[in-house]
């Protein structure tokens, strides 16, 4: 076997010219992306100070079958990244990105110049159709987002079902997760598990899919915006029980990566005290089966109609049922009010 040969990743070969040739093109991809100075590398992210170095290790540049190819990045520690991602970030024609400015970063530091565009919720309908032509051209794709696995809580979900659909093959290139990464270091069941991601922002609604999940037995996984953490767990507590065990993993792989654990109630008291900010997963124990299920909307509506039949006001029939029910209040009053609006 040929033995491998450090070398300058910006010594590039012919091919890679080419390929950003018909990525350029106006007529494919109608987006120009500016050429900029990369940005200046966070401080809260650890990773090796010589990035450029460690492509010594991969094999010489040679094209990559068709196809696309769906590309873990670091969620944190440039370190992460696989030998592989670079190789395939490297070798590909172009690379789709949830946000170019940032995916930028990590490729200037590997020194990797493959032509970048923008794939985001608001344009893959727009972009879908002209990566599925080039797709069919013979052109190999690598799709990347911010952090993590592409399509799991991001965008690229649709545009590899379309991709599937066309018979165009479909690459996973496996590496960093916060899903499995906060699972793991959680301490809690890691046999089963569902991961749920983002719960909706409106607390009615989010204690609603929470009552979904209550009988659960799977350790449930979540995603969090840090400034309705808070909120968040209190709903969880009131609505999974307060005395069941969760981590709260905020910052992963980062400078400040931080393991908050605790009962439900007990972390959620924690996070109202002193609040929370960076990248935050939470993950929660599943049900033992000992806790009471959660009331289904049918029982919720007969009781509330009871009270209002009786002469009792929306909002305190709403407040009645809530503390009979052990559910939120805020989750009852919208139907007490239209219970009241129907019976007059």
């Amino acid at each position: 076997m040929q033995a491998l040969r450090p070398r300058n990743l910006t010594m590039l070969p012919q091919r890679r010219l080419l390929t950003h040739h018909h990525c350029n093109d106006a007529s494919e991809v109608p987006e120009n992306i500016a050429d900029e100075a990369p940005p200046e590398q966070s401080e809260d992210i650890r990773g090796p100070r010589q990035g450029r170095d460690v492509l010594a290790a991969i094999r010489q540049p040679a094209a990559l079958d068709p196809g696309l190819y769906i590309v873990a990045t670091p969620i944190g520690n440039l370190e992460d990244v696989t030998l592989r991602a670079l190789r395939v970030l490297r070798d590909a024609d172009c690379i789709l990105a949830e946000d170019t400015r940032h995916s930028r970063k990590l490729l200037s530091y590997f020194s990797i110049s493959t032509q970048l565009y923008s794939f985001h919720e608001h344009n893959e309908h727009v972009k879908e159709a002209q990566v599925l032509e080039r797709l069919a051209q013979g052109a190999s794709i690598a799709l990347i987002s911010d952090a993590g696995m592409p399509a799991v809580s991001d965008p690229g979900a649709k545009l590899i079902a379309a991709a599937v659909h066309a018979r165009h093959s479909v690459i996973p290139v496996p590496g960093p997760s916060a899903v499995l990464a906060s699972l793991v270091a959680s301490g809690l069941p890691t046999e089963s598990f569902q991961f749920v991601g983002f719960l909706p922002p409106k607390a009615s609604q989010r204690q609603k899919r929470l009552s979904q999940l209550a009988g659960v037995e799977a350790t449930l996984i979540f995603y969090a915006p840090p400034h309705s953490l808070a909120a968040i767990l209190d709903d969880m507590a009131a609505t999974l029980g307060g005395s069941r065990r969760c981590v709260v993993a905020r910052e992963m792989t980062k400078l400040h990566e931080e393991f908050s654990r605790g009962s439900l109630e007990g972390v959620a008291s924690e996070m109202r005290l002193r609040g929370c900010k960076g990248e935050v997963t939470v993950v929660v124990e599943g049900s033992s089966g000992s806790e009471a299920l959660a009331p289904s909307d049918a029982q919720i509506e007969a009781q509330l109609r009871e009270l209002i039949s009786d002469g009792v006001p929306a909002s305190h029939a709403a407040k009645l049922a809530a503390k009979q029910l052990g559910v939120p209040r805020s989750s009852l009053y919208e139907t007490a009010v239209r219970i009241k609006g129907e019976t007059g």
